[in-house]
């Protein structure tokens, strides 16, 4: 997985007031959720703020990145849990992260890449993506930036669920009977077909 290196400041003041003033003056208000945990045994959030500049890279990116966070001088690695964004602007209002270490797996979307030429777009068909991530459980150094499939035997009207695929040190997370892609008929691979049938006659 790629880094990325983002700093931040904690925060005490961690009211609404106090976020539109930060948000003013070009920071997003975070938390960072750890290893920590209250009375309830539920993680503890770290509240803290990084410049909207900086996590710019990171959120508005097809990559998925480990975050380097420097707060207040002391590092953390994470990965980002969950965004929130203006719902007219898009700009981003609030994001929390999940810190994480070298042995504690993690599941995370990670982006699909398909290769090879399908059998199925040779005879006639579009090939269709379904899903742009696969969930997947895995320590994050056994995480890679991106999952290959090999579309070249997917014929045509033929699909690639999630159950027919493996990937070496990887637990896939996301639902079996998920389709990746597939390969839809077009016009002119019915004409083909119906053309072939009538000299086949």
């Amino acid at each position: 997985m790629k880094e990325i290196n983002v700093s931040g400041q904690k925060r005490t003041d961690v009211g609404k007031k106090a976020s539109k003033q930060l948000r003013k003056e070009g920071m997003v208000p975070c938390n960072l959720y750890g290893e920590q945990k209250d009375k309830n045994g539920l993680p503890e959030a770290m509240a803290f703020s990084a410049s909207a500049a900086e996590l710019r890279k990171a959120v508005y990116s097809p990559h998925v990145y480990v975050v380097n966070l420097n707060i207040d001088g002391k590092e953390h690695k994470a990965i980002i849990k969950e965004l929130q964004f203006h719902p007219t602007t898009d700009a981003l209002l609030h994001a929390d992260f999940y810190e994480i270490n070298e042995t504690k797996a993690i599941t995370v979307g990670i982006p699909v890449n398909l290769t090879g030429h399908a059998q199925g777009v040779r005879d006639g068909g579009r090939l269709n993506l379904s899903i742009r991530k696969i969930d997947v459980t895995a320590p994050y150094k056994q995480i890679p930036e991106k999952l290959d499939i090999d579309v070249t035997d997917l014929q045509l009207g033929k699909a690639i669920k999630v159950g027919q695929l493996s990937f070496e040190g990887l637990e896939i997370a996301t639902s079996k009977e998920v389709i990746v892609c597939s390969v839809k008929a077009t016009r002119a691979s019915r004409s083909a077909a119906a053309n072939a049938e009538e000299a086949a006659e």
